[in-house]
């Protein structure tokens, strides 16, 4: 008998036919991802995992935010106690109450001015006699007079404002003794009125610096350097400042000598 005749395969489809039921188990695997999609990967998680998260997000929802920090109160220079006796000594019968006034009271501008009068006392007879200091002459102030200014400068400045504190900038590895680069530090500078230019601030007439802690650190008291920055150069070549009293390093100092 003859054999029976090959079916043909219908153009387009696969040489192997599959059966019915090997068509089942993909009708499972679709129905088992569509189940997935629908409860999500926690539908399939432990009771005890499903129960930890709920309870976090609860947790989240219904805790405070944690407080900020409150800022520490401003400085209040009035808030300080008065100077003592020694703090107010002279050897060259200078009168530091007026100094400390000023500074108790936070009166920075007025102790500015004090500040500059008191240096060409305390320097010698020449220098109240001509009205003001030469370079020369600063090393013959007496320690106890130049201390004592500092002294009150730190103490009703909080730390921020005195020739240590400019000197300490003055031999930072980033300024180095150059006067310019000093003065940008310390806010001596600032930006002329075509916007790029920098100039120094005005001092007569109207002063453009800041006479307040808004200032910078190091921005007070000032020294004229009509003159040549001879002057300033001398004071913070004082040996007073080689006294640990004056060599203390702060947070503020670290600071600086990073940049």
């Amino acid at each position: 008998p003859k054999a029976p005749p090959r079916r043909r395969d219908r153009p387009g489809t696969s040489s192997f036919r599959l059966h019915r039921h090997h068509a089942r188990p993909i009708h499972t695997m679709k129905a088992v991802a569509l189940l997935l999609l629908a409860v999500g990967a926690n539908g399939f998680a432990p009771v005890s995992t499903q129960f930890r998260r709920r309870a976090a997000v609860q947790r989240m929802a219904t805790e405070a935010p944690p407080a900020e920090a409150e800022a520490p109160p401003a400085f209040d220079p009035t808030s300080l106690p008065a100077p003592t006796p020694e703090e107010l000594k002279s050897e060259t019968g200078y009168d530091f109450v007026p100094l400390a006034t000023a500074l108790a009271a936070g009166d920075y501008m007025e102790a500015d001015q004090i500040t500059r009068d008191g240096l060409i006392h305390i320097a010698g007879e020449s220098a109240r006699a001509r009205k003001f200091v030469y370079f020369t002459e600063v090393k013959n102030i007496p320690k106890t007079d130049l201390g004592n200014m500092e002294r009150l400068w730190l103490k009703y400045s909080d730390g921020k404002f005195g020739y240590s504190v400019q000197r300490k900038i003055w031999r930072t590895t980033a300024i180095k003794g150059d006067f310019e680069k000093f003065c940008r530090k310390i806010d001596w500078n600032r930006i002329g009125e075509d916007g790029e230019t920098e100039r120094k601030r005005r001092w007569f007439g109207d002063s453009e610096f800041i006479y307040s802690m808004d200032a910078a650190r190091g921005h007070l008291p000032l020294t004229s350097a009509l003159r040549g920055t001879s002057l300033i150069k001398e004071i913070f070549a004082h040996p007073l400042w080689e006294e640990e009293e004056f060599n203390k390093k702060d947070k503020a100092d670290k600071k600086e000598r990073k940049f």
